[in-house]
């Protein structure tokens, strides 16, 4: 049984757990309007889900109080602050911007309230502004366009050229693929950074890439950006002698459909896809499209994963804010992305990243999985991690 309150800017739901059980207050920060609110209900969602499924392992119950970032730091600081001062949580997760995410860094650390993070994937978070109290179970820029690099080069692509959106974003995402790519033996022949939600022709960015001598183009876009990017990509003309490469939010399954058929052939690389086949992702996608009425999207499983490393940090008996938070460090378990840890010289999350080519499928496009590539630890990045005293 949910019992909801609504606040005046927030709302709180008890998820009903055993008698006597310890109650734990989470904060979720997540951009409940505005042009993230689709990201929000998946995390949200698969949030809530993995407390109905996995709470009745623990003593623990979960209070959890919303709260609306609206995308915007300062508003994010000042709920962060309400969450934090007046509302006592306990632990809070959330936070789909990388700039809300630094927004509210220094608050975390000096309150020492644990933050589970399930989305932002700013690599400073877990590399030079790293913090004990910090714990990301989403993923971060570097570690999804990582292993492209070398993979690529085994294909025989050795000449790429490279688009992103000119935002710290954006230049993680390539940067970190076009070290291990040239690191392989491949050449980066061109790279453009285009403005950051200004773009609304891409041609002639698409142009230079034709002119470029390329074997492939390799860009990260994500939201409404991949949607143009692609549909553009593909009315040019240049998917079959450029095949199109990228970090996988470029087809999420969160909008894929909406990018049509332009988006079949192009091959992305990512931490989820509803059809990653392990046991645990099968019943998930069940679960979730039950709850939902729709196919989870990474932003779902992160949301997933997130609730479940916290019901792991509450089995230990972690109830307050520094045992949660060192806890937390060591969770790892088996999930619909299959084998997860946290790495504790950084507080990152280390999983699989799946290469995938979108196709259409009986009911629409779909995800083909064309590799699975190993988990690895992301470099320390200038992490000087703490010790959480308890």
């Amino acid at each position: 049984m949910k019992t909801t309150v609504l606040a005046a800017l927030g709302f709180a739901t008890a998820l009903s757990m055993p008698a006597n059980a310890e109650e734990i207050k989470v904060g979720l920060l997540l951009p409940y309007s505005g042009v993230y609110a689709a990201l929000s209900n998946d995390i949200e969602a698969g949030f809530e889900l993995a407390i109905e499924e996995y709470g009745s392992e623990t003593d623990a119950s979960f209070v959890l109080l919303r709260e609306d970032t609206e995308v915007k730091p300062p508003v994010a600081l000042a709920k962060a602050k309400k969450l934090i001062l007046q509302d006592k949580v306990d632990v809070m997760a959330g936070i789909v911007s990388s700039g809300v995410l630094g927004a509210v860094r220094d608050l975390i650390d000096g309150a020492g309230v644990p933050l589970i993070v399930a989305n932002a994937g700013n690599d400073e978070a877990t590399g030079a502004h790293c913090s004990p109290f910090i714990t990301r179970m989403s993923f971060s820029n570097g570690q999804v366009n990582r292993p492209m690099g070398p993979w690529m080069v085994e294909q025989g692509l050795t000449k790429v050229f490279t688009l992103a959106p000119d935002y710290a974003a954006g230049r993680q995402m390539i940067d970190s693929f076009a070290e291990t790519f040239t690191a392989a033996g491949g050449e980066i022949v061109g790279q453009e950074f285009t403005p950051f939600q200004k773009t609304q022709d891409f041609g002639p960015f698409l142009a230079k890439a034709k002119a470029s001598g390329a074997q492939a183009v390799y860009v990260f876009y994500a939201g409404g950006e991949a949607i143009s990017f692609v549909k553009q990509y593909d009315s040019f003309g240049l998917k079959s002698d450029l095949p199109l490469y990228g970090s996988g939010f470029l087809t999420s399954p969160l909008y894929v459909n909406a990018e049509g058929p332009a988006a079949e052939g192009v091959i992305t690389a990512l931490h989820y896809v509803p059809t990653i086949d392990n046991p645990e992702n099968a019943a998930f996608v069940t679960a979730f499209e039950a709850k939902t009425g729709r196919i989870p999207s990474e932003y779902a499983v992160q949301g997933f994963d997130a609730a479940r490393a916290l019901i792991e940090a509450t089995k230990t008996g972690a109830t307050d804010r520094d045992s949660l938070a060192n806890a937390l460090r060591q969770v790892h378990f088996d999930g619909p992305r299959g084998t997860l840890s946290i790495d504790p010289a950084t507080n990152n999350i280390v999983q699989p990243i799946y290469v995938y080519e979108t196709v259409a499928g009986d009911a629409g496009l779909t995800q083909k999985v064309l590799a699975t590539l190993p988990a690895t630890p992301d470099p320390i990045n200038g992490c000087a991690m703490a010790p959480v005293s308890n």
